[in-house]
């Protein structure tokens, strides 16, 4: 599952229509987007009754025609914003959910429960980690492993490629055995060099449970994503392994050390790109490469690669770069796995809707073409996770794109869709504390998709 070459190819999801991000000032997003559209039908303004957070800032009327589009309801959103207003209700959800359903097209939001609510994010949050590294160190970057070779030892370097497999290992152990025979030594010491990143290795908010299982000990050098608690000496001991295959004699156990400076460089692995290690982290939703990429985006923008560098660059490119809003928002790790998390449904909205601006495509594009189809097998929206396979949401699969989030306590869905009338349209749900099974939560998740799809109707 997490192969990307075993990945289901990529569906064609060209979304577009007239956007409206720029650099605006922070929290100007929401208020360009404090329009909830009500509907003329006397139903369904009584079903909007209710003011949201966003209708609240703009004093919201009571029409269609009131929108600043200044265009009617259609009929297929008008459906829509019915069946959300009552299906949001749905006690699998629980009482604490918020959710956005934004139009791509006009600078509208169509529906809004609760969409301004701080709730855990869960992994909605690699959303933000994503956009921030692939804007601070762009699609076509790429991560260096290195073998410096000095008084006797091979230092094995980290470059926080979260991707470096045995494979990569063995070709750097090829290369530094050619070097060593050429220069004559026979043995060395081995060492490992992860000081790129500095500590704490575990996060605010992440449950010991949680390692090295579901996220290991962030360092700057892995292989294969052992989960073990020194993902750095693990690999150094692969290395070592490889080395004595070739030939050479290794002194000695493997140590943590930084490289000299005069050590000579003896062999270099560099990672296949930035887009296709989000594309893969997007897709399967690994938190290893969410918090790798975190570390690897402070360094980008001059900051340490610690948590709280990285979550400070996330920050500043989501409200400075792209007008993103950042009320309520709370992040202490790349990945979602932090219980002190808290992003609103309407802030992975907007997160989302840079997606549909042909501008950003070249710089955002892997992270749309990463997001799990609906039904689509080897994603984290495959029929082996049970989604849109119940009666009401199976009949979206294959028309939603969404990322997942699923934490004890905590289940998001964040996407797109076509509507009902054939238009593009952004949506994030979040529920948190819903004492329903998870399976059940994410059923009624699936089925407020399908609800914006239109499909069911």
């Amino acid at each position: 599952m997490n192969d990307l070459t075993a990945e289901t190819p990529v569906h064609s999801f060209v979304p577009g229509g007239r956007r409206r991000h720029g650099r605006s000032p922070r929290g100007s997003t929401g208020v360009r987007r404090a329009i909830v559209l009500a509907l003329a039908l006397p139903v369904t303004s009584a079903a909007l009754a209710d003011p949201s957070a966003f209708a609240a800032e703009k004093g919201i009327g009571t029409t269609a025609q009131d929108t600043a589009a200044g265009r009617t309801l259609g009929a297929g959103d008008q459906r829509m914003v019915v069946n959300l207003k009552t299906r949001v209700l749905d006690p699998r959800l629980g009482s604490e959910v918020g959710g956005v359903v934004l139009d791509s097209a006009s600078d509208t939001t169509l529906w809004d429960h609760n969409g301004a609510t701080a709730l855990m994010p869960a992994s909605n949050t690699k959303l933000a980690t994503a956009t921030a590294a692939l804007t601070v160190l762009g699609p076509d970057h790429t991560f260096t492993t290195k073998v410096l070779y000095g008084n006797g030892t091979l230092t094995l370097v980290g470059g926080g490629d979260r991707t470096l497999t045995g494979a990569d290992l063995a070709e750097l152990a090829k290369t530094a055995v050619a070097g060593l025979q050429a220069a004559g030594p026979t043995s060395v010491k081995v060492a490992v060099d992860d000081s790129l990143f500095g500590e704490p290795t575990l996060a605010d908010g992440w449950n010991t449970g949680y390692y090295p299982d579901s996220v290991a000990p962030v360092r700057a050098l892995v292989v294969d994503g052992h989960a073990v608690q020194d993902p750095s000496i693990d690999a150094g001991q692969v290395f070592a392994r490889q080395l004595t295959a070739a030939g050479v004699t290794v002194d000695g156990t493997v140590t943590r050390a930084t490289a000299g400076p005069g050590a000579v460089p003896v062999a270099r692995h560099r990672s296949a790109p930035l887009a296709e290690i989000v594309h893969k982290m997007i897709k399967v939703s690994d938190n290893d490469i969410a918090e790798t990429l975190l570390r690897m985006t402070a360094l980008g923008a001059g900051r340490p690669a610690t948590f709280e560098g990285g979550t400070k660059v996330v920050r500043q490119v989501l409200s400075l770069r792209y007008g993103v809003s950042l009320d309520h928002f709370e992040m202490h790790d790349g990945s979602g796995l932090s219980r002190a998390d808290r992003i609103p449904a309407a802030t992975l909205a907007e997160i989302l809707e840079l997606l549909t601006q042909p501008r950003y495509s070249p710089t955002l594009g892997s992270i749309l073409d990463g997001l799990p189809v609906s039904g689509e097998a080897g994603s984290t929206l495959g029929p082996e996770w049970g989604r849109f396979d119940d009666v009401n949401s199976k009949c979206a699969v294959g028309k939603v794109r969404a990322k997942t989030g699923t934490l004890t306590g905590a289940i998001a869905l964040s996407g797109l869709t076509r509507g009902k009338d054939g238009k593009w349209k952004v949506f994030s749900f979040i529920e948190n504390n819903s004492t329903a099974a998870p399976n059940d939560i994410k059923d009624a998740m699936d089925g407020l998709a399908a609800t914006v799809n239109g499909c069911w109707a």
